[in-house]
């Protein structure tokens, strides 16, 4: 099998990956349980859950560092099961960064290309173009000891772009930066793929990093993927009930018949107790329990007839003079409530 991308040719666009009911198994636990996912060439598509999930174990059969027990995958139409990780001409960018501590920035990005038997002269230029897009102009020399966390990671980054991958694999690339850093770095992260054109698989289990960055996220719970769709429909329009508790906050609250409403804090409304409700809205009794200033806006938390907590945020210029202890009536529109049979 050829690969155009393991060549160190560039790819017209970004790889199309298939991947079609992967089930892997460790000692009789089952880790994926028949995970299918399409991922459209140039896409950014994020695999979002919580720990064990099953979203790095996913993205490690797509690198080839893990084999699966069952199913199958395809990069640009060409089943890659049985090659070798070093052949798949995929790009990897993992949250340790890797980069070869006696090696400095110019030699790290290049090794990629020595592999491959890139020339020198276009070797050189290739390098000089990936410092230039990760921004680490000057630094060609520095060894990773003289970097800070976030040069080091845009080292990394280079490296894994430097040959014109179609497809490239994010294992929580950002996870030992700070909040001010880690954004700083989502913003480069999605500039550098709108240059590089690359398909890009990102492993994140942070739920605003994920939509920020992604085209589309692909949802993970138990091995299995709960839902794919835009930042936009997960959040909006959530499938199941695990969708729209783990992505964003939600108030839960059991229905008459044992089904359960979901309403987003945004969609909800604290009147205080003894004024007019609006007309077609649900309402109940609550009590002020938790009261959070964010500048922007103010988050409350409150507590429901039923022991459930609802989560109200009041945008600046629209807050109520509601404090901790203070009872009130949560209310909120049918229209923009998300009905679940029941809860799972």
């Amino acid at each position: 099998m050829t690969n155009p991308t393991a060549t160190g040719a560039a790819p017209s666009k970004g790889s199309h990956l298939r991947v079609e009911n992967l089930r892997k198994e460790y000692a009789g636990s089952l880790a994926l349980a028949g995970v299918t996912l399409d991922v459209r060439p140039g896409e950014f598509m994020t695999l979002l859950g919580p720990s064990g999930s099953g979203k790095t174990t996913t993205l490690n059969i797509v690198s080839g560092f893990t084999e699966a027990t069952s199913g199958s995958l395809h990069l640009d139409g060409v089943r890659i099961d049985d090659v070798p990780a070093r052949n798949r001409g995929i790009g990897m960018v993992f949250q340790n960064y890797a980069l070869f501590p006696h090696m400095t920035v110019a030699q790290n990005i290049a090794f990629p290309l020595k592999q491959r038997k890139v020339a020198g002269p276009d070797r050189s230029r290739r390098v000089a173009d990936a410092i230039a897009t990760v921004r680490l102009d000057g630094l060609a020399n520095r060894y990773p000891s003289e970097l800070s966390g976030g040069q080091q990671q845009r080292v990394a980054l280079a490296r894994a772009i430097v040959f014109q991958p179609g497809l490239l694999l994010m294992d929580e690339p950002l996870g030992a930066l700070d909040r001010g850093l880690r954004e700083s770095m989502q913003l480069e992260i999605r500039r550098i793929h709108r240059e590089a054109g690359s398909t890009v698989v990102f492993v994140t289990h942070d739920q605003e990093e994920a939509l920020a960055l992604s085209d589309r996220i692909a949802v993970f719970n138990q091995g299995q993927i709960e839902q794919v769709g835009t930042g936009e429909d997960l959040y909006l329009r959530p499938a199941t009930l695990f969708v729209a508790e783990f992505l964003g906050e939600s108030t839960v609250i059991a229905g008459s018949n044992g089904e359960s409403i979901v309403v987003r804090p945004e969609r909800a409304q604290l009147v205080p107790k003894g004024k007019q409700v609006g007309t077609g809205r649900t309402a109940l009794d609550a009590v002020v329990v938790e009261e959070v200033y964010l500048g922007h806006d103010r988050k409350l938390r409150v507590r429901l007839p039923q022991g459930e907590i609802g989560i109200v945020r009041e945008s600046a210029g629209s807050m109520s003079d509601l404090r901790i202890g203070d009872s009130a009536r949560f209310t909120w529109s049918p229209a923009d409530q998300v009905t679940f049979a029941k809860r799972s």
